[in-house]
């Protein structure tokens, strides 16, 4: 699935982050709990290097406990990372996040000097719910809609940290298709960018995989169907989408779905794991290889072409 938004502002924040880069002693990166590694901007990984970065997991209610404690020792395998669960109800996260910023900078923690944090995440992954609550009132505007946040703010806080706020910020070109369709469902992208039953028949398939006795139970089903199309078939059945005809209207049922699930109505519910990644990328690994054979192959030929034109002219 393509994917087509990389607002002005974004390609403008990315640019502003690179240059302030230096004063930054710390990053915390944002993720959405249910999708660690799709909701992780490559670009971001690329800037931070190997700078000490907190990545806190959101909406923990929303995603599956056990996956994300899978996805919290994974990352930390990394020497320079620390996660951090958190959720709307996490008023109590606030000084362990204080505490942290401070212990992954120990050279400014006891001194005067200001600790800069600089907090990242993709649009709509949860970043201005978090300043709300590590400030205690309403800072950053918050909203469903992705790229609320429009310009860098700066924010002091006690103990000599200053969080430095970034519009969320995507990338121009998602590699791995998963990662889009996961974005997608999520609510990371506006909807102009896809197609809902596209994104819907996609989380119908992996539910039906990964969560089938919470499908079931969700949607009052007595036996579950063996495809992602009947099971949108079956619970717009359930709900009552139907059209003239007695067909069932494909776009409403897949945005109840979609609706539901992004609401928890269906449960706790997480669309990736580190292993699933692992076997994604090799695809992704492949793919790019034989995209740089047929582009070598393609300047070979032109190459041929010129020398066969040279000839041809004397």
């Amino acid at each position: 699935m393509a994917i087509q938004w990389y607002p002005g502002h974004m390609h403008k924040a990315q640019k502003e982050v690179r240059e302030i880069f230096n004063q930054v002693d710390v990053f915390i990166e944002v993720l959405d709990a249910r999708i660690p590694f799709s909701s992780q901007n490559p670009l971001i990984e690329e800037i931070r290097q190997d700078k000490p970065t907190i990545k806190i997991l959101s909406k923990t209610d929303l995603a599956d406990p056990a996956i994300t404690e899978i996805w919290q020792t994974h990352m930390e395998k990394q020497s320079s990372v620390k996660t951090l669960a958190f959720n709307t109800q996490n008023s109590d996260k606030r000084e362990q996040l204080l505490s942290l910023i401070k212990k992954m900078v120990p050279e400014k923690a006891n001194s005067v000097k200001t600790i800069h944090a600089l907090i990242i995440g993709i649009p709509n992954v949860g970043k201005s719910t978090l300043i709300n609550s590590i400030t205690g009132r309403t800072i950053a505007k918050t909203g469903n809609e992705p790229a609320v946040t429009k310009n860098q703010q700066r924010i002091k806080l006690e103990d000599n940290i200053t969080l430095i706020d970034t519009p969320g910020m995507l990338w121009p070109n998602i590699e791995n298709e998963n990662s889009g369709y996961r974005l997608a469902i999520t609510g990371g992208i506006k909807e102009t960018a896809f197609e809902l039953p596209d994104i819907a028949s996609y989380a119908a398939e992996y539910f039906l995989e990964a969560y089938p006795e919470k499908i079931k139970e969700r949607f009052n089903l007595k036996e579950l169907p063996a495809t992602d199309m009947e099971l949108l078939e079956a619970i717009g059945r359930q709900r009552g989408c139907l059209r003239g005809g007695g067909h069932v209207d494909l776009d409403k049922v897949s945005r109840i779905l979609i609706m539901e699930y992004r609401d928890n109505s269906i449960g706790n519910l997480s669309l990736e794991t580190p292993e699933m990644i692992e076997q994604e990328w090799v695809q992704v690994e492949i793919q790019r290889k034989l995209k740089e054979e047929k582009k070598q192959a393609r300047e070979e030929l032109k190459k041929l072409r010129r020398a066969r034109h040279r000839k041809n002219k004397r």
